[in-house]
C-alpha cells in the first residue's frame, strides 16, 4: 500500500491527538477507555490496541493559535495548533474534542517462502472541509515481508531477517505456532496505526 498525503497535516492532527491522549495509555489510566483484542488462527496472528478519550476547551488565544483543554481527568492540556490545522477559527470555549488512536499488528506465515524480502510504507488524511470544526483522521501502515532465518523452540523464538538485512527477535508463546514455522519460510507482518479527532460544538 502507498498513499501519498500532506506530511505536515498528518503531523498536525497527530500533535492534537497526542495532547489529549493520556501519556501511559497503554497502562489503562482513568484519563481513557482501553480496548485489546487478540486473535490467532494456524499461521496467523492479529491484535489491535485502541484508547479513546476526550478533552474540553477551557481557553483559546486567536494570536498564538493556544488551544487550552481539559482532560476528562481533570489534568489542565495546552499546545499550540499549526496553520496545517483546518478551520482553527471555528473553534470555541466549551467545544468538546474526541480523540480514538489505534494501533494494529498482522502476522501472515507464508510456507516455504520464495519472495524478495521487501518493506512498503504509506499514509493517508481525511480532514475537515472548509467551515466544519477542525478534526479529521489519518491513517499510518507498514508492510514488511522478512525470511525466518532461525527457529529456537526452547527460547520460544523466532529470528526473522528483514529487507535491509537487520534480524529481530519475535516472541512466539504458542506452542502449536512455533511448530508450524521452518527455516526458510516467511513472516509478513504489517503494522498500522490511525488517530481519528472529531470536535463537537459545546452544549448551550
Amino acid at each position: 500500500m502507498k498513499i501519498r498525503s500532506t506530511a505536515g497535516a498528518v503531523l498536525a492532527l497527530g500533535v492534537l491527538a497526542a495532547a489529549c491522549l493520556p501519556a501511559a495509555a497503554q497502562q489503562k489510566p482513568p484519563a481513557a477507555t482501553v480496548d485489546t483484542a487478540v486473535a490467532t488462527a494456524p499461521g496467523k496472528a492479529i491484535g489491535a490496541h485502541t484508547v479513546k478519550t476526550t478533552a474540553t476547551i477551557t481557553a483559546i488565544d486567536a494570536a498564538t493559535r493556544e488551544v487550552k483543554m481539559k482532560r476528562q481527568d481533570g489534568k489542565e492540556i495546552s499546545m499550540v495548533l499549526s496553520e496545517e490545522v483546518r478551520n482553527f477559527e471555528t473553534l470555541k470555549v466549551g467545544d468538546k474534542v474526541s480523540v480514538q488512536y489505534t494501533q494494529a499488528v498482522a502476522l501472515d506465515l507464508k510456507k516455504g517462502g520464495g519472495g524478495k524480502a521487501n518493506m512498503e510504507t504509506g499514509e493517508a488524511l481525511k480532514r475537515s472541509e472548509p467551515g466544519q470544526k477542525p478534526g479529521g483522521e489519518a491513517v499510518r501502515q507498514v508492510s514488511v515481508l522478512a525470511d525466518v532465518m532461525e527457529v529456537n523452540k526452547k527460547k520460544k523464538e523466532v529470528t526473522i531477517k528483514g529487507p535491509q538485512g537487520n534480524l529481530v527477535d519475535l516472541a512466539i508463546e504458542d506452542p502449536e505456532q512455533l511448530k508450524n514455522i521452518k527455516k526458510g519460510d516467511q513472516i509478513e507482518a504489517v503494522y498500522a496505526e490511525a488517530v481519528a479527532v472529531t470536535v463537537e460544538p459545546a452544549t448551550k
